[in-house]
């Protein structure tokens, strides 16, 4: 059991609004933040540490509450009409949910929640009125952000509303304790949000490193479909705009325009999401009229038990997204011993070493794009290399290690937050003395701030 585990320190409330952890990731709202959830949840949960996930319920189907694993359970709320929401459409319904987790709360005695972590906007802001409510820490993971997005937006994408700005300027302003994916972003929250530095953690995520490592790249080609003698560029995500997919497929055109005998193929994994919906074939009709059809090889979104094949029959995983806090693709796939070529954007300048475990492309030009592939498949040797180095290096980030930063940062949320309330003895006579000492504290808060 981790050493920084508090003993005050026994349930933690989670919340992660728009997206449920137990959602296949690569289609829809699901992506990396869904792995994050649960993962990390899972090493809480092995620490000795209860997690509670609240998420939006999206069918008449789901239970109300879920065991994801012991010590975890999932809480579907009630929150508007099961299916036919956008997440543009949820700040809608923050109230309806706000309701389902607060009315969680009273069923049972005050103290009942440590503290309260919201994974993007949409959650921080259900997260600062439960803090308010509950008299307990609320630290904040925003996993991306609107500001970041619209400055670096692909071409006839829609940038995200003032709104959702606003509403994450609120939630950093309110928190307690604020979880950057890497120092990059640590940087754009403290110079574009305002956000204290005192009170901004850098906890990289992680990768199971367990079930993603090296393995027979030939075994996995076969479970796949795909030959042996074929390089296999790969793409693995949602199907949108912000993750560039198209920017992969122009390259592999521009390559087999050079050279039409190269036996190339991209695989991409995974399905529409976000603004991609609104043509969920464009990657196909874009191959189409590149002339690559017979090249591009199109998968569903895969589980964990197949997405590891996928990284290992690949020669290289590609990763061309216009913004990324993180990207746990990169890391996912360099576990697996395959080398990545990504944008040099975000959190993929931490998650990939330039040269060492692959290559950072400046930029989304074709041309540049489908060089530095080139380069890549050209040296056998140099692909190997890179590859032993990508899975030395993803051997850094793990998801206890996430979890142990985790923790830590919870323990400076909870000494800030004492020390600037002072302590309340939670075992009070009866609960009406409770909301009254619970009062008093949100109201000794709000003169804290002042």
């Amino acid at each position: 059991m981790s050493s920084l585990r508090s003993s005050r320190l026994k349930r933690v409330a989670v919340l992660s609004v728009h997206t449920s952890p137990l959602a296949q990731p690569g289609t829809g709202d699901a992506g990396g933040m869904n792995v994050y959830v649960l993962q990390t949840a899972l090493q809480m949960a092995r620490r000795g540490v209860e997690v509670e996930i609240f998420t939006r319920a999206t069918s008449s189907a789901d239970p109300t509450v879920v065991e994801a694993a012991p010590g975890i359970l999932v809480r579907n709320v009630v929150a508007g009409p099961f299916e036919g929401l956008d997440k543009s459409d949820l700040p809608t319904q923050l109230c309806a949910f706000a309701a389902g987790v607060l009315r969680e709360e009273a069923r049972h005695e005050p103290g009942y929640y440590d503290l309260v972590h919201s994974h993007y906007w949409l959650s921080g802001q259900v997260g600062w009125l439960a803090r308010d409510r509950w008299g307990v820490p609320l630290v904040h993971t925003a996993h991306t952000l609107a500001a970041v997005k619209n400055a670096a937006l692909a071409e006839g994408d829609t940038p995200e509303p003032a709104a959702r700005e606003i509403g994450e300027r609120q939630v950093v302003a309110e928190a307690d304790r604020l979880i950057a994916n890497t120092s990059e972003e640590a940087k754009q929250l403290i110079e574009t949000y305002g956000a204290s530095p005192e009170k901004t953690d850098v906890v990289a995520p992680g990768a199971d490193l367990a079930k993603y490592r090296p393995g027979d790249r030939g075994a996995a080609r076969r479970e796949l479909g795909l030959r042996d003698d074929e390089h296999i560029v790969t793409f693995v995500g949602r199907i949108q705009p912000l993750k560039a997919p198209d920017v992969l497929v122009r390259a592999a055109a521009d390559l087999l325009a050079r050279d039409a005998t190269m036996p190339l193929r991209v695989l991409i994994v995974g399905g529409p999401s976000g603004t991609g919906l609104a043509r969920p074939d464009s990657l196909i009709d874009l191959a189409r009229g590149l002339g690559i059809s017979e090249h591009v090889t199109f998968l569903p979104p895969q589980p964990p038990d197949r997405l590891v094949e996928v990284y290992r029959a690949s020669d290289i995983v590609a990763v061309p997204s216009y913004s990324e806090s993180f990207g746990l693709v990169a890391i996912e796939a360099q576990a697996c011993g395959t080398p990545v070529v990504a944008a040099d954007v975000g959190g993929l300048g931490t998650a990939v070493r330039n040269r060492e475990t692959g290559i950072l492309v400046q930029g989304h030009r074709t041309e540049d794009w489908s060089s530095a592939i080139r380069w890549m498949l050209a040296d056998q040797h140099e692909l190997v290399r890179m590859g032993e180095n990508a899975q030395r290096h993803a051997a850094n980030f793990s998801w206890e290690r996430t979890a142990t930063g985790l923790l830590a940062s919870y323990e400076k949320a909870q000494e800030t937050y004492a020390g600037a309330l002072g302590r309340i003895d939670t075992q009070t006579t009866t609960k009406v003395d409770a909301m009254h000492r619970l009062r008093e504290l949100i109201r000794l808060r709000r003169g804290v701030r002042a």
